[in-house]
């Protein structure tokens, strides 16, 4: 019941709208005509409208029931996944899947498991986070998620758990009008020096340690599609992870800049970590994703 109104209600009503007339609903529900026409009667006199108008040999919705049988079918639905939650909590399924995924992280290796994830779980609500540099490890921390997708600098936390998935490579990229573009030799880091680069910053701890800077003159960003902007502007250089300029530098919008020795960082990969909190581990549903996740990157080589 929602205060007078019952779910059996509107499944008359949905019922009559989809097979067109009272006893034809009568038949499918398996119930006599009288109590159909009751049900509606009953539902009509609650609500104080009209749902049908019954002047022809068959009932026609009216404007108010046509809008209403809409409503009906959204309460149902909303209805089906309330119990299909409680019912997959009852068997140990999580009611709800926290996820927080770092900016840097492709979404292309984690679009194809949470498809396969919401078909084994359609009713499984699933959240998303996705921050600035370091908002993953607070999320966790934090309890509003159980797993990350994420970076860990400099290195795994002692309170979480971390399984590397895969590494991405950050490559030197600037503008194609940007004047380093325009040297036409490897770049030094007297090169570097003179330009601005743009650097991610955790958008929490601005003051916490750096990774990456090269130049004298860093620009700090929060926002990665910010930095995006102001990099495809010219404005400065940056490192940013291949599949992330991989169109841009098709399209020759950016061009990567080769870097003599000594001013590349040792490590220009990234790796990319699924990490939860030590002593508490997802729930059912969290550790299928990662365990599927982890078989197609395998699978991928």
């Amino acid at each position: 019941m929602i205060g007078n109104l019952s779910l059996d209600q509107l499944r008359v009503l949905i019922c009559i709208a989809d097979t067109g007339s009272f006893s034809a609903a009568g038949r499918k529900l398996s119930r006599a005509q009288s109590a159909i026409s009751q049900s509606v009667a009953t539902l009509e006199d609650m609500q104080g409208v009209i749902l049908f108008d019954r002047s022809s040999h068959r009932p026609a919705l009216t404007e108010v029931g046509r809008v209403l049988v809409a409503e009906a079918r959204a309460v149902l639905a909303s209805a089906a996944r309330f119990e299909a939650v409680a019912a997959g909590t009852r068997a140990g399924l999580e009611p709800e899947l926290g996820l927080a995924i770092d900016p840097l992280v492709p979404s292309a290796p984690l679009i194809d498991s949470l498809r396969a994830l919401h078909g084994r779980h359609p009713n499984l609500p699933i959240s998303f986070s996705t921050e600035g540099l370091g908002g993953a490890l607070r999320r966790l921390r934090s309890g509003d998620v159980s797993l990350a997708i994420c970076l860990l600098l400099p290195s795994v936390p002692e309170d979480v758990i971390a399984t590397s998935l895969f590494k991405t490579r950050l490559i030197p990229v600037v503008a194609t009008h940007h004047p380093l573009a325009m040297l036409g030799r490897s770049i030094t880091r007297g090169d570097l020096e003179p330009h601005i680069q743009l650097v991610l910053s955790d958008p929490v701890d601005r003051d916490g340690v750096s990774y990456g800077i090269t130049g004298a003159a860093p620009w700090r960003f929060v926002d990665l599609g910010r930095r995006m902007d102001f990099l495809l502007a010219g404005f400065g250089w940056c490192r940013m992870p291949e599949h992330l300029v991989f169109e841009a530098l098709a399209t020759q919008k950016l061009v990567q800049l080769d870097l003599a020795d000594g001013v590349s960082d040792p490590e220009e990969m990234l790796t990319i970590y699924a990490a939860h909190l030590s002593g508490k581990p997802p729930g059912p549903a969290g550790q299928w994703l990662l365990e599927d996740i982890k078989q197609r990157l395998l699978s991928q080589g």
